[in-house]
């Protein structure tokens, strides 16, 4: 445990986030969480339950003289992103987070930090502890498998919820109410290749991209922050065809969901093109570090000898590849012409990963608020790939959750958020994904909304949360 962070102010809240960060919890791994919680609610003697998929629903009555209150649905996810530095030893399925303050923020030692969403988490816990707070009826639900399939949000199901109020304690930006999310879907790509022996008189190099800053590809798709794949790969494109360098390895990008911060490739070329293509690397590298140096300072590209791979790619693979991740669009597509900043449809290169059975494997993710938006981007990212000759697959995705500006819910989080802190809260929609449009899929009369204290670097190992603001989203909630 962190003594430091448990004295942290709101208490109640900060001792129940250090308890969760001891606690693994990667997506799709999530059984050990699943006890923590079981048991925490079974010792306060609340009604405790998990359904088939492993979402916990702890039930609170309402203190004396509030029976007659709506019930309030508070709702977290208990999976984390896990992301590390390659630099950092750490073990998602058995060690801790650890922890730390610095300068007014709390981050973790080169991996993510878990506040997304354990914060949510910790305050559900800590008003399911409390005494000394008035309130109705409350349900605490936590979600499994939010970041890598929103698996526990599709599985709910009609009737394990009783309340018609649900706050959503997984947004990011403190002062800030929600009231709509994008949808989303992702396309995965599989290139089939054949193995092909290394050409003679050849040596092997590896080049490195490191040092973004990677990010959550729905909040932060609109800064024009750097993707390795998209870097990497504009490098191969020049040297496959100048120096007919033959490919054996390209390794970039984790997470669907996350702007991909690190890749790698491994080529070969002839010996006598190496002079030649070192001159070239450091031009390269100078021009991207001049092209995005003020959003990425830390950009750190290298190239070195390294041993002579067991096989090269077929020359046709390596061609279709490089030219449809080179033609494959990333970023923000459109804005939306009705809340003034808010992207409106999007697409992320997220991964490309050398697989088993001489599979290469690209994860791609579209996010939009219109339907009609989402298939677009995503029919735009297939025939790219298709017209390549890869094989495509599209995932079921995910809905949007359309804005209701007359929720009753968002009046008095608006009207509650003036009282206490003297101005008014920013209402908006965000970009990113929400487990809320899945919720109205199966309880249509939920009204809703999503706050939370303010997180930067999420899904990367530069997560923070700021500590101030968890005292103003604690007294808020």
């Amino acid at each position: 445990m962190n003594n430091a962070i448990r004295t942290l102010e709101p208490k109640a809240v900060w001792e129940e986030f250090d308890d969760i960060c001891q606690i693994p919890r990667p997506s799709k791994k999530e059984g050990k969480i699943i006890a923590f919680l079981l048991d925490f609610g079974e010792k306060l003697g609340l009604e405790t339950s998990r359904d088939k998929i492993g979402n916990v629903l702890i039930r609170k009555p309402a203190t004396e003289g509030m029976e007659n209150l709506k019930t309030v649905i508070l709702q977290s996810h208990m999976d984390m992103v896990c992301e590390k530095n390659t630099t950092t030893v750490h073990d998602f399925d058995n060690d801790p987070i650890q922890a730390y303050i610095d300068n007014g923020w709390v981050k973790a030692n080169g991996t993510t930090l878990g506040a997304d969403d354990g914060i949510g988490m910790a305050a559900e816990m800590a008003l399911l502890k409390a005494t000394n707070i008035s309130h109705g009826p409350i349900e605490c639900l936590f979600t499994v498998d939010e970041e890598t399939g929103l698996t526990g949000a599709f599985a709910l199901q009609p009737g394990f919820l009783e309340g018609k109020i649900l706050l959503n304690l997984d947004s990011e930006d403190e002062g800030e109410l929600f009231i709509g999310c994008a949808g989303g879907v992702d396309t995965l790509v599989t290139f089939d290749y054949k193995q092909k022996s290394v050409p003679k008189n050849s040596i092997a190099l590896k080049i490195e991209i490191s040092g973004l800053q990677g990010g959550h590809s729905g909040d932060e798709i609109h800064k024009g922050l750097g993707n390795s794949n998209i870097i990497l790969n504009r490098f191969l494109n020049t040297i496959t065809r100048r120096y007919d360098a033959r490919l054996a390895m390209f390794d970039g990008g984790n997470l669907r969901n996350a702007i991909p911060r690190e890749a790698y490739a491994i080529f070969t070329i002839k010996i006598g093109h190496l002079d030649s293509l070192q001159k070239y690397f450091e031009e390269f590298s100078k021009d991207i570090k001049n092209e995005i140096i003020l959003r990425e300072p830390n950009i750190n590209l290298k190239l070195d000898e390294t041993e002579i791979p067991e096989f090269v790619i077929n020359r046709k693979t390596q061609k279709n590849l490089v030219r449809a991740i080179y033609a494959c669009p990333h970023g923000v597509h459109s804005m939306s012409p009705q809340i003034e900043g808010l992207v409106e449809t999007s697409t992320n290169l997220a991964s490309v990963k050398f697989a088993e059975n001489n599979h290469i494997n690209i994860t791609t993710s579209q996010r939009s608020s219109l339907v009609s938006g989402k298939e677009d981007i995503a029919n735009k990212v297939e025939s790219v790939f298709r017209l390549a000759g890869a094989k495509t697959h599209r995932t079921d995705g995910y809905p949007g959750w359309a804005p209701n500006r007359d929720s009753e819910i968002l009046r008095i989080a608006e009207n509650t958020y003036e009282k206490l802190f003297s101005k008014k809260p920013l209402v908006r929609a965000i970009h990113a994904g929400l487990e809320c449009g899945l919720f109205l899929e199966k309880y249509p009369d939920m009204d809703m909304i999503s706050f939370g204290p303010t997180l930067r670097g999420v899904h990367s190992p530069d997560e923070k949360i700021e500590i101030e603001t968890v005292e103003k989203f604690w007294d808020h909630l």
